[in-house]
């Protein structure tokens, strides 16, 4: 099932998250084919829990037009920063045409759980680190907003945000 994405300002966005437990229950199994329908058909490379409403730690990533299988991860966390930052335009979502340049580290590693709850850790420093973060980051209330020194796109519409005391 596709399901709606929430988009700025709304509460679930900023919505503290639980760990999800395992075994899985049915509902989070559906939840998340139900995100991975919703990123694909969204053509995104990324989409977490709160940003369909839920106020759990699930994230997809989405990278399979670069030839990355498609993964669920279950209470991700980053584990470990690299030093050195690379600053690339990002866009979300839930924050439609809002786009601007985001600073984070280049390479992460990253754990997490797979859907049968065993503990994975892996490290990148390409795609899958910048998505993962972006996502992580939803899943403890942050968005790009909180990051964009620059705006590339939509700098007016986080200004009539600000003026309304929305951010």
């Amino acid at each position: 099932m596709i399901l709606p994405i929430l988009k700025f300002p709304n509460k679930y966005l900023r919505a503290p998250t639980e760990p999800v437990s395992f075994p899985l229950s049915p509902e989070i199994k559906k939840l998340a084919k139900d995100m991975i329908g919703t990123v694909r058909n969204a053509d995104g490379i990324g989409l977490a829990a709160p940003q369909v409403g839920k106020s759990v730690k699930v994230i997809v990533i989405n990278l399979e037009k670069s030839g990355v299988p498609l993964m669920a991860l279950y209470n991700p966390k980053i584990v470990s920063k690299g030093l050195k930052r690379v600053e690339i335009e990002e866009g979300c979502l839930s924050i439609p045409d809002v786009f601007g340049m985001v600073k984070r580290p280049k390479k992460v590693t990253i754990e997490a759980q797979n859907e049968e709850g065993k503990t994975i850790r892996f490290s990148d420093d390409g795609w899958i680190a910048r998505v993962a973060q972006h996502e992580i980051d939803h899943i403890n209330g942050a968005l790009i907003i909180d990051h964009i020194k620059k705006y590339t796109q939509g700098a007016d519409i986080v200004k009539e945000w600000k003026e309304e005391k929305v951010i």
